[in-house]
């Protein structure tokens, strides 16, 4: 039984209360007061006529105001909720005294160190933390709140350590030990993946350079009209991630994006896949919808737009000026709407000029252009990936995985040819063969940057004008892998392309003779 009595706040009141208790012979289990002038009694359940008794004795006690019967007392109601919410919530929830050891722990909590929540009370969580200085942070003389990935039973989480204060009689605030939540990347990356698909993908994009960021706003500007978007840049460097966000943040969000491999499609089939066939039009070929017609509405992304044959360029140029197409063996014409993303590593303006590409077509979709930097030219970022990667392939093996500051300086140092992707797949491969939670320089299956323009004297012989082209060419292999064209590599060196592919062909770099 539980029993409410709202009084005045006055010294001895309560002991007023007690003496009550003890002359009716009635145990206390329990006692609550609260300076507003109120006080819980938890005792056992009364009969009836000794709880006739009882309560008019406690009302005729000076200063008390009223007396009624309660369900449970303020502490037992908190405890339940407290119990209900650890319970309910999927996070493992930890909380610990001032010395590190395990005070309350959740079932989540449980279920990841494989451990019953009862019998984690009073172990030490040193025990099974990993990855966070937990002494250190005990020790401060301020506790703030810290956020930091961590290893519990060989699994990774993002753990929020939140200090505990309770004030003293004096009003100070002691430190009185913290909780701690975990959440998993998994789960964190699928709430941060809802958030992005909400706001687009161009929040997902790293973009610590300056260059990248100027680009996204160039993007997020352009991605909101509906005219075509050409995307261009070297390979690995991104462009179908922009495209995709550059859909996802467009007023077609809704409706279909397909992506559409120009150099992969067969020259025979590319008419009928595009733009569809009508039925006995072609002997042996069903009656089917094309592309354009199937994602009517939506977004249709062509990736190296450059190689499409010059028979379906014309009519892709019909689709972007009049908004109508025409089915093989079709009289009539009928209208699309599709948002056309193209993307290229090649320059079309040399496609045109060899023939490759229509002049009309060139123009008309290279109207918002974005240009996706090589990864060498904006090395602000390369760290934030390679961090975002790591963390990310991590995740599916649920490991905990960081990077020395040996491996952070050789990434830094290295040129990427092959940009994002190849940084991504040296990554990948790392964490998948690394034995231990931290990946070192050997780990990596990439060449040493410095060793690849070492200079020896030894190495040239004979005279001035052989040891200069000697060390002419290698510098050209060199720095060719980084700057796969003459036009790369010209610029890179200040020379013109010409003079550049002139001594390429010299020295037998970036092309196999049979």
């Amino acid at each position: 039984m539980r029993i409410h009595i709202h009084c005045e706040n006055r010294l001895g009141i309560a002991q007023e209360v007690l003496n009550r208790l003890v002359q009716n012979n009635i145990n206390l289990r329990g006692i609550e007061t609260h300076l507003e002038g109120e006080i819980f009694l938890s005792i056992p359940t009364l009969a009836f006529d000794q709880f006739q008794q009882i309560m008019p004795q406690l009302r005729h006690i000076e200063g008390v105001h009223d007396v009624s019967t309660v369900s449970f007392m303020p502490m037992e109601r908190e405890k339940e909720e407290l119990k209900v919410l650890l319970t309910t919530l999927p996070e493992p929830v930890i909380s610990m005294d001032v010395n590190g050891r395990i005070q309350i722990a959740n079932r989540a909590a449980g279920a990841v160190l494989q451990i019953d929540p009862a019998e984690l009370r009073g172990e030490n969580l040193r025990k099974h933390l990993r990855g966070f200085n937990l002494n250190k942070w005990l020790r401060d003389e301020q506790h703030d709140h810290e956020s930091a990935f961590v290893q519990i039973a060989k699994q990774a989480f993002l753990a929020d350590i939140y200090p505990v204060y309770i004030p003293d009689d004096q009003g100070e605030q002691k430190f009185a030990g913290a909780v701690i939540t975990l959440k998993s990347p998994t789960r964190l990356g699928r709430q941060m993946q809802t958030y992005s698909q909400t706001q687009s993908e161009f929040s997902a994009m790293v973009a610590e350079s300056k260059s990248m960021r100027e680009l996204i706003r160039q993007a997020r500007r352009m991605a909101v009209l509906d005219a075509p978007v050409l995307i261009t840049g070297e390979t690995g460097t991104g462009k179908d991630l922009m495209a995709r966000a550059c859909h996802n943040f467009s007023l077609r969000r809704d409706k279909a994006y397909a992506v559409i491999n120009c150099a992969s499609m067969p020259p025979e089939a590319a008419e009928t896949e595009l733009f569809g066939v009508c039925e006995g039009a072609i002997p042996g070929v069903a009656a089917h919808e094309g592309i354009f017609e199937k994602y009517n509405g939506g977004t249709l992304f062509l990736d190296e737009v450059g190689d499409l044959p010059l028979s379906i360029q014309a009519k892709l140029l019909r689709v972007l000026q009049e908004g109508s197409f025409r089915k093989v063996g079709a009289e009539e014409e009928q209208s699309v709407d599709v948002r056309i993303i193209c993307s290229t590593q090649k320059d079309l303006a040399v496609l045109v000029d060899q023939g490759i590409l229509r002049r009309d077509l060139y123009y008309r979709i290279n109207v918002l252009t974005l240009s996706l930097p090589p990864l060498r030219d904006r090395r602000a970022d390369i760290i934030p990936l390679a961090r975002h990667f790591v963390q990310r392939i991590a995740e599916t093996s649920r490991r905990f995985v960081t990077m020395s500051d040996e491996t952070l300086n050789l990434l830094k140092q290295q040129n990427w040819p092959g940009n994002v992707r190849q940084l991504e797949n040296a990554l990948y491969r790392a964490v998948s063969m690394v034995e231990e939670d931290i990946i070192e320089p050997r780990h990596l299956d990439i060449p040493e940057t410095a060793s690849a323009m070492s200079v020896q004297v030894s190495e040239f012989e004979g005279s001035l004008e052989s040891s200069v082209k000697e060390f002419e060419a290698k510098l050209l292999r060199a720095l060719y892998p980084s700057f796969p064209s003459s036009r790369q590599l010209g610029k890179r060196l200040g020379l013109s392309h010409t003079a550049v592919a002139n001594k390429l062909r010299e020295y037998n770099i970036g092309r196999r003779r049979g």
